[in-house]
């Protein structure tokens, strides 16, 4: 279906010419890189509606549609599902991507950061019938969706949606395990439904770009000639099912590093898989919250917030190095649909009378709450 390497072109990071500046995009810089990444074998480009103030797509016209034949290249972007109204809405958006990327069709067009809100939102909108009738118009070519959730859910929307052909998830090797993201029990989900897998945040907006010294010192160790990003990316790349794999680089140097190693890609053999697992026990045990998700302290929470995977979110976003973009955010949303917010807490200490760790629960929360309740 992908007819591609394994890495693909993410627009969400693009190179800017002033800090906090998104709209300002450096279109010089861009045009160099999608230039070599068309010349080094690569195909996949992945944008979206609201990606740098709403202005990637229009970036990807000047810089890609503009300059490169059209089967040259594969272009992917996404109905904003958060931001829709009526069903009216996804006519009025597609077109105005279409026009925004000055394209006739989208190769992939995916239902975009799905989850229990959104999907709610599909149902009632009809999203799902409404990207089938553009690919049978002929104006999409493959349909699927990029999905923030519990693995249940996804099981649940894959089962009623067997239309859908492939599922964007978020995988690295620090979230694998990762209770809240659920990489993992979502790859496996995404594998028993037969379906091809692209991932996003394989870097983790950059955390697994910069790790811990013991880790790096490990990393090159073993690999002196390879960047410390290039472990988590052939981490996910070497998964079975896994067709693409986004990086949302935002300068040449990164380009030409991903590049470098996914021109011929080789997956990781036993003994860098050995090293990715201690690197994950040296991560974590850096961590600002030190929760082993036990989840005593849940059953007697009278406001049912859900502890554990709220701290997790907060570790991730602290270790975090991507300020501009937090899926941290999408997946603690999502939580406070079905649970209390972090801020709901009543400090009755119940939480903290039954904590194995004897972590300052009440506290903790707090800090949470000033992270994701405040924005």
């Amino acid at each position: 279906m992908f007819g591609t390497k394994r890495l693909g072109f993410g627009c969400m990071r693009l190179p800017i010419t002033e800090p906090g500046e998104f709209k300002k995009v450096d279109i010089a810089q861009v045009e160099r890189m999608v230039d070599e990444f068309i010349a080094r074998g690569f195909t996949y480009f992945d944008t979206a509606y609201m990606y740098h103030d709403f202005e990637s797509e229009r970036i990807m016209r000047e810089t890609l549609v503009k300059r490169h034949p059209r089967n040259s290249y594969t272009l992917t972007t996404k109905l904003p599902v958060m931001m829709l109204k009526t069903e009216e809405d996804q006519e009025r958006v597609f077109n105005e991507q279409l026009e925004k990327c000055g394209v006739d069709f989208f190769d992939f067009y995916l239902l975009h950061s799905i989850n229990l809100k959104t999907y709610s939102r599909a149902k009632r909108l009809d999203s799902f019938g409404f990207v089938q009738k553009k690919r049978d118009e002929g104006k999409i070519r493959h349909i699927g969706m990029s999905f923030h959730d519990t693995a249940d859910l996804l099981d649940e929307i894959l089962t009623e949606h067997p239309e859908l052909e492939f599922v964007q998830l978020q995988i690295n090797y620090l979230d694998w395990e990762n209770d809240s993201i659920q990489s993992r029990k979502c790859y496996e989900v995404a594998r028993k439904h037969n379906k091809p897998i692209l991932v996003m945040e394989p870097v983790k907006g950059g955390t697994l770009a910069r790790v811990p010294e013991e880790v790096e010192r490990l990393f090159k160790a073993e690999r002196a000639d390879m960047s410390i990003a290039s472990w988590a990316i052939r981490y996910v790349a070497s998964l079975d099912g896994v067709e693409v794999v986004l990086s949302g680089m935002s300068d040449m140097s990164q380009l030409e590093d991903n590049t470098s190693y996914m021109r011929e890609f080789q997956p990781l053999n036993s003994t860098e898989s050995a090293i990715i697992d201690k690197a994950v026990e040296i991560i974590n045990a850096s961590i600002p919250i030190q929760c082993t998700a036990c989840r005593y302290c849940v059953d007697g929470c009278p406001k049912h917030i859900a502890i554990p995977e709220y701290f997790n979110l907060y570790n991730a976003n602290k270790q975090s190095l991507n300020h501009l973009f937090s899926t941290q955010e999408f997946y603690y949303d999502t939580y406070t649909t079905r649970h209390g917010r972090a801020g709901d807490c009543i400090a009755c200490r119940k939480c903290e009378q039954v904590c194995p760790q004897h972590l300052p629960i009440v506290e903790h929360l707090k800090r949470v709450s000033e992270m994701f309740d405040k924005r």
